[in-house]
């Protein structure tokens, strides 16, 4: 009997570990959410309102099968080959940077490119295929983000033992896509809220009719402001973490900005290593194009 109790006091001596380095790896983790948070809802906005919900189903579903893919190979990796995990990282920061570059390139000089309206899409076979290649988007910059998540919280835990490094880092990663696209849920459906409040304002009379319409209304006009403001935050989060992946894990160029604020160095890096990709990837393309 003494034995089961005193595998009762590991057990909870072991929650108590876990739940301790699960608040220090959040803690420790927050930045990138809030970064993949602004990443995620620019990726899963500008859908038809009726598609908003299943696409970012969709996207949190390969953000689930991200982690699935990432957990073992992160644990392994650090195991047998923590020396590949710096130019894994490096390739991600790449990525995001090309992303932000070409967002601002399109967004400024490429807009009848770049722009794309759902609602004037016609075919519901067009709609998919448009559809089917932003989820493709977004969760491939989801990978990326869910990977420097993983590092990050599993260099919280480096000291512990294996089974608290799996669990520690494996909570992080559901608490992270759990939290991430359930707000970026909420955030896409503002003007339902809106619209909701506006009709029950029809029903009511003096104070509260007055209360629910303006709420209803401000919710409304608040949703285009806010995916403007998201899209905006979003491109400049994936400069930031991709310029910060070179900055933080090359001591060369940590150390050629060390005098500017990290956010500065990070964005000018961001921008720096995704003008050279997009100029690199256009040139492959146009070398592409001129042999076919």
């Amino acid at each position: 009997m003494s034995g089961f109790f005193a595998l009762l006091d590991d057990i909870a001596a072991l929650m108590d570990d876990v739940a301790m380095m699960t608040k220090v790896a959040t803690k420790k983790t927050a930045g990138i959410l809030g970064d993949d948070l602004a990443v995620g809802a620019e990726k899963a906005s500008s859908f038809r309102a009726s598609r908003e919900l299943p696409v970012i189903w969709a996207i949190t579903k390969g953000s689930f099968v991200n982690k699935l893919i990432i957990l073992p190979f992160v644990f392994l990796l650090s195991a047998f080959l923590p020396q590949l995990i710096v130019p894994i990282l490096l390739i991600g920061g790449i990525y995001l940077s090309f992303e932000g570059v070409e967002k601002i390139i399109h967004t400024f000089f490429q807009k009848e490119y770049y722009a794309v309206d759902f609602n004037e899409i016609e075919t519901e076979e067009a709609l998919l295929i448009v559809e089917k290649s932003k989820i493709k988007s977004a969760i491939i910059t989801d990978f990326i983000l869910s990977l420097e998540i993983i590092m990050i919280a599993l260099g919280t835990v480096t000291n512990s033992s294996l089974i608290i490094q799996v669990v520690v880092v494996s909570l992080v990663a559901i608490i992270a896509t759990i939290g991430v696209y359930g707000m970026v849920a909420l955030m896409v459906r503002v003007d339902d809220i809106g619209f909701r409040l506006l009709k029950i304002s029809e029903n009511k009379k003096g104070f509260f009719k007055t209360i629910f319409y303006k709420t209803g209304t401000g919710l409304v006009w608040v949703l285009p402001k806010l995916i403007q403001l998201i899209a905006i935050i979003g491109t400049l989060a994936m400069l930031l973490v991709g310029g910060g992946l070179f900055v933080h894990n090359i001591s060369s160029i940590h150390d050629f900005f060390h005098f500017l604020p990290n956010i500065i160095s990070e964005l000018i890096v961001g921008l720096t290593v995704g003008f050279i990709a997009y100029l690199l990837w256009k040139g492959l393309m146009i070398i592409i194009q001129w042999k076919s």
